[in-house]
């Protein structure tokens, strides 16, 4: 079983031998496009950090949704900039909220597509953390009651799976509970349970408007240099009550993402996050890389890890391309 008898070449030398060969696969069954929805009527603001992502008015999601859908993605994860902000973030469950708005506007078009929602406050306080503050520290027991209603609110309008994204301690318990206790027990819970505190979320934060007036949130997001604390983080979500888990970021993080795969039966998910998606942008804007070779050989990356679904800006783009 040594050369010349063995010759791995052989199976790389055409298009279809390395096709048949191919051990991880793309499939837009497995991609969520995350969405961005403002105020307005006929919005498409262009994202300066997101070429090719849009803050859309609700019926232009609607329309969003509907291309979507027609080119064969199956999921999308909404996130609201809303009107206006308070130090409660009271849009975030407000029955008129943006999401919420978006929500029964999508509902009602029907267009066959997973809504999908992100549960968190960053986008609604008026100091841009993930929760209420006391003393200036971001309250962790404070802010679980706001986050269960926030989801309950979701689901009331129409969402299919809240994802609740804040790093609060315990709030995957309390979002179960208040789903529960509002008969709405179907309803899946996809946590951020291994959210780090990454430099690589600077676009996404400007196209939400959810960057901190001050402080950072390094005091309720993982430690980049760790890894086993992620997997307590992980244990503990699936206990109270995950029905997924999400690694975020994915391409820096790709030895988490193989950690959780390998401790936990349950699905891992992946978010390919906005600077990760940017800077590849920006490198193909100068002609330095080709966009879509990058583009699909950091999917098959984050896929090959062990990501079972991969939230990504590319969602889209990877529907023409594959």
């Amino acid at each position: 079983m040594s050369f010349p008898t063995t010759r791995l070449r052989r199976l790389r030398r055409t298009t279809t031998l390395r096709g048949l060969a191919r051990e991880t696969r793309l499939d837009l069954d497995t991609f969520v496009q995350p969405l961005f929805v403002c105020p307005g009527e006929g919005v498409r603001q262009p994202l300066d950090g997101l070429p090719g992502m849009m803050q859309l008015s609700v019926d232009e999601t609607v329309r969003e949704a509907e291309e979507l859908r027609s080119l064969g993605v199956r999921a999308i994860l909404l996130f609201g900039v809303p009107e206006a902000k308070d130090d409660a973030g009271t849009g975030a469950w407000a029955t008129d909220g943006i999401v919420q708005r978006a929500l029964r506007a999508l509902t009602a078009s029907d267009p066959g597509i997973g809504l999908l929602t992100d549960v968190c406050l960053c986008e609604y306080t008026a100091h841009g953390h993930c929760g209420v503050l006391e003393d200036g520290e971001v309250a962790n027991d404070a802010t679980l009651a706001l986050l269960a209603r926030t989801a309950v609110s979701h689901v009331e309008a129409g969402a299919d799976v809240v994802c609740p994204s804040d790093m609060m301690d315990g709030r995957v318990a309390a979002i179960r509970a208040a789903l529960d206790d509002a008969g709405r027990e179907r309803a899946p819970i996809v946590s951020y349970a291994a959210k780090y505190a990454s430099a690589f979320y600077g676009p996404f934060r400007d196209a939400a408007g959810s960057k901190p007036s001050s402080g950072d949130r390094r005091s309720h997001q993982l430690d980049p240099a760790n890894i086993r604390e992620a997997l307590r983080e992980c244990e503990q979500d699936l206990e109270e009550g995950a029905d997924a888990i999400i690694v975020k970021p994915a391409l820096a993080y790709l030895d988490v993402i193989r950690a959780v795969r390998e401790r936990f039966d349950a699905p891992v998910w992946a978010y390919n996050v906005s600077g990760e998606y940017a800077m590849v942008k920006a490198a193909a804007a100068t002609g330095w890389l080709d966009e879509r070779q990058a583009a699909l050989e950091s999917l098959t990356a984050i896929r090959r890890a062990g990501a079972d679904v991969v939230i990504s800006y590319w969602t889209k783009d990877l529907a023409t391309w594959l």
